[in-house]
């Protein structure tokens, strides 16, 4: 075969990689191809959740992924006909799955929710690299595998690839999570016996689905169920708002009810945006934008100390 047939197989061999297939492969078996082929054990047992018209999970994104191994890298590709560079892939893959991300690798590390760590990642989340010494800021970006693994579009002269995920700059999770019902949120009437305001934390926590235990240590914590409490800092009431998160609330913070119901309301809202109940309570603790800034709980004593404080005490009211 000459070299201009060896191209135009080439070509035509990626191009017929994606033309539409009817019926798509299961969930199941996807994940299964994907994850053998990355060298990965495990099964398709992940929660599958809807965005928009469409269905994602996490076997889904793998399996979705996989599909362009072996594209070309192009800077600015977005075509993978002709060939992709990283946040291209990125885009392409999670689009694919109704999962709308913008175009570009440093502001795809804004998109949904911060993951923690390495140790707490998942397969499907985007992990970010900072590989540039001449330009600060986010470069380079992949989906993440499991098993310290990764899918990306790589750099010029490389094709679309797995390989080890080394160690990201920042993680971010745009699958939806499923949201724990209400009812299914523990009760936990016997432990707060005696706890004041019980019956408020239950109504809230049955309302906003965060755990009654949580919000009465926090109470706890910030106020020792003082309705009249002030800080030094201007905080004010029994969960301790300053007044402009109050205000943006439409909290009135000394009135025990409308105090209980807007903090499981944040609370709620911080978990859903970091991932997890203890950076859900640095950010209550610092801000949210100290949690941004760090990928994590803040290197501040006074936050780190307040987490390990109100998971104690929560744990003593479960």
């Amino acid at each position: 075969m000459d070299a201009v047939s060896a191209v135009q197989s080439r070509i035509a061999e990626i191009q017929a990689r994606f033309q539409p297939v009817t019926p798509r492969t299961s969930t199941s078996a996807a994940w299964a191809a994907a994850a053998g082929a990355a060298g990965l054990t495990g099964s398709s047992t992940v929660g599958t959740v809807t965005t928009g018209a469409s269905t994602a999970s996490e076997g889904a994104v793998v399996a979705e992924a996989q599909k362009y191994l072996g594209v070309p890298y192009l800077w600015g590709g977005t075509d993978p006909r002709k060939g992709l560079d990283c946040s291209g892939f990125t885009k392409l893959v999670f689009g694919n799955l109704g999962i709308e991300l913008p175009r570009t690798s440093s502001q795809q590390a804004t998109a949904g929710r911060a993951v923690a760590s390495l140790a707490a990642a998942r397969p499907g989340d985007l992990v970010f690299f900072d590989h540039s010494s001449s330009r600060a800021g986010i470069d380079h970006v992949g989906i993440y595998l499991g098993n310290g693994q990764m899918i990306a579009a790589p750099q010029a002269g490389e094709d679309v690839k797995i390989q080890a995920v080394g160690n990201p700059t920042v993680i971010r999770r745009v699958l939806p999570e499923a949201t724990t019902p209400a009812a299914a949120v523990p009760a936990t009437g016997a432990a707060l016996a005696g706890v004041p305001y019980a019956d408020l934390f239950q109504r809230a926590a049955s309302k906003h689905g965060v755990e009654a235990a949580l919000l009465a240590a926090v109470a706890k914590q910030e106020s020792g169920f003082n309705t009249s409490a002030v800080s030094p800092a201007g905080a004010r009431g029994l969960m301790q708002f300053m007044p402009a998160t109050a205000r943006g609330l439409g909290v009135d913070p000394l009135d025990p009810s409308s105090a209980i119901d807007g903090a499981a309301r944040y609370l709620g809202s911080l978990t859903r945006q970091f991932g997890s109940t203890e950076l859900a309570l640095a950010a209550y603790n610092a801000g949210p934008g100290a949690v941004s800034r760090h990928g994590g709980i803040p290197p501040y004593p006074e936050t780190q100390n307040y987490v390990r404080s109100v998971m104690s005490k929560a744990e003593a009211y479960r």
